[in-house]
């Protein structure tokens, strides 16, 4: 029996440890917090799958190709689409209180890109009621789970995975849990935009760093998607769900400016543009009326009355973009297996070349569930590490890390610097990005490279230290933008999510394929792999 220890409890990796379990594995899962509080619950508007009388595969297919703007794989959207209906059938077997029409046939909404009304939902709490029906599927079938230990490195011999070092977050002890096979569901890397991002404070790429760290190779890393519609002052989410449903977006003169469903790089840079012209950009959903708006969107009122003091019913939402998705991420192949030895990745941590240059609303929830049931499977049937091929080396190094942290001076703020970087990032590295922005960011994050020996923790403490966790999150994030931004810069074009003021036409010849990033003897290498299978 292999034993699978998966890294990350949200949806995708609760979806592989089902699938793990399934197939006879041994199962561990192990995550920084708790299932419940993963980004998956901030998933509001629904999950794909054609259904629909007027709906097909192949449409499923085509929208998701058109908005990945050729940078995808048609293999892998093809897996993606063809099993959409056949994870519907699992969430709902399993539970899940899909919303249902007066026949008790599951609803669906129709986000944007889509070329019909192809989103699954729970009102519009879609994410949050799928990631807590996982977790107590998982509960049922007695799979064990570890909370609150922080992903330090992975342990790597002969380019073959054979366990995972942590941060006991409770004790302040680095651990070894050695495993068959490793599946890293980790999530993404939008939190580097900080108070501009829709994320929760989970996502800062962590399982990203670690897989460059340990040798994998990563991908479309400059692929970042800012949602349309984030509430002005808090970038708290407002879900695509309210456009779906019939929301209007309009400036400060109270006119229309956009397709509302067109793609979400499309939108977004409207709204952009809007804003850069002095106008103010609000959401309006009042024509829907209030029993439409309780029975359909109540989590969107309720937000936007806590964190912007307005009520939808009566009031116009003021939006603005904000970093929601990574589309890029750790390489793997149709099998979820990384250039690693028995090392998976799955979900938004992983480059399942489906997303391309712009993801598809609704196919976000869709990836963790049918990739996941992948990874979960794969992972079970890997073949083990024979013990001769195991080493404590990265274990002692990574104990020595944690307890040479405590003596790092803290001259400068690091707090301060994360801020700092939220708004670069945002402002050079977001919807409009150029040459001499990028490079700009660039020099200053190797300037925070070489300055985070002064920039320790000034807890010292062992139990519970959340300015050491955050601290070395910080080093992640900081890893990673120095990655985006080689990514940016190296592409020399505009597409979807990627827009570049100073070269703002697309050059299929040269970029309609994926840029891919490693490092070898410590050098980051980037270059342009050949064109996918389908371009």
């Amino acid at each position: 029996m292999n034993k699978v220890l998966i890294i990350g409890a949200g949806g995708a990796g609760l979806r592989s440890a089902i699938s793990a379990h399934k197939n006879g594995a041994e199962v561990t899962v192990i995550s920084k917090s708790y299932p419940t509080r993963s980004q998956t619950c901030m998933a509001q508007g629904g999950i794909n799958a054609a259904r629909g009388e007027n709906d097909s595969v192949e449409h499923h297919i085509a929208d998701t190709l058109r908005s990945a703007h050729g940078v995808a794989s048609q293999e892998a959207i093809a897996i993606l689409c063809e099993n959409a209906s056949t994870e519907i059938e699992f969430l709902d077997s399993i539970g899940v209180p899909f919303s249902r029409d007066k026949s008790g046939e599951i609803t669906q909404r129709k986000l944007g890109g889509a070329s019909e009304a192809r989103a699954c939902y729970a009102q519009d709490f879609s994410g949050l009621k799928i990631l807590h029906t996982l977790y107590d599927h998982c509960n049922k079938l007695g799979i064990k789970f570890i909370n609150e230990h922080y992903l330090i490195n992975l342990s790597v011999q002969n380019k073959k995975v054979f366990g995972g070092n942590f941060l006991d977050m409770q004790t302040g002890v680095t651990k070894h849990i050695e495993a068959d096979a490793i599946i890293l569901a980790t999530g993404g890397y939008s939190k580097i935009y900080q108070k501009h991002s829709t994320n929760s404070a989970g996502t800062t790429g962590d399982g990203v760093a670690v897989a460059l760290r340990a040798g994998a190779s990563i991908s479309n890393m400059e692929f970042i998607q800012l949602h349309p519609t984030a509430l002005k002052n808090s970038s708290v989410l407002i879900s695509e769900s309210a456009r779906g449903a019939g929301g209007y977006l309009v400036n400060s003169k109270g006119d229309r400016f956009t397709n509302e469903l067109a793609p979400r790089d499309e939108v977004a840079r409207a709204i952009h543009n809007e804003i850069e012209s002095g106008s103010d950009v609000f959401l309006d959903i009042r024509h829907l009326g209030e029993e439409f708006i309780d029975e359909n969107l109540p989590q969107e009122r309720k937000l936007a009355k806590l964190y912007e003091g307005v009520d939808p019913i009566v009031d116009l939402l003021p939006i603005k973009p904000a970093a929601h998705y990574s589309m890029g991420g750790i390489e793997v192949n149709l099998e979820c297996e990384t250039n690693v030895k028995n090392l998976f990745a799955v979900g938004e941590c992983a480059n399942h070349k489906v997303h391309g240059a712009n993801r598809l609303g609704g196919n976000s929830l869709l990836e963790l569930m049918v990739f996941g049931s992948i990874a979960g499977e794969s992972a079970a049937h890997s073949s083990s590490v024979s013990p001769e091929h195991k080493t404590t080396t990265q274990f002692e190094s990574d104990r020595n890390f944690i307890e040479g942290i405590k003596h790092f001076t803290n001259q400068i703020d690091f707090y301060e610097k994360r801020e700092f970087i939220s708004n670069i990032f945002y402002n050079n590295v977001g919807l409009v990005r150029n040459d001499a922005g990028l490079k700009a960011v660039l020099a200053a994050i190797r300037q925070i490279q070489m300055e985070i020996p002064f920039m320790g923790p000034v807890d010292k403490s062992m139990h519970y230290n959340t300015n050491l966790v955050e601290f070395i999150e910080f080093g992640n994030m900081v890893e990673l933008a120095e990655v985006i931004l080689v990514s940016a810069i190296s592409r020399h074009e505009s597409r979807g999510a990627h827009f570049r003021d100073d070269i703002p036409e697309s050059k299929d010849e040269m970029y309609a394929t994926d840029l891919k990033v490693w490092r070898e003897e410590g050098i980051l290498c980037a270059d342009f792999v050949g064109k996918t299978d389908d371009n």
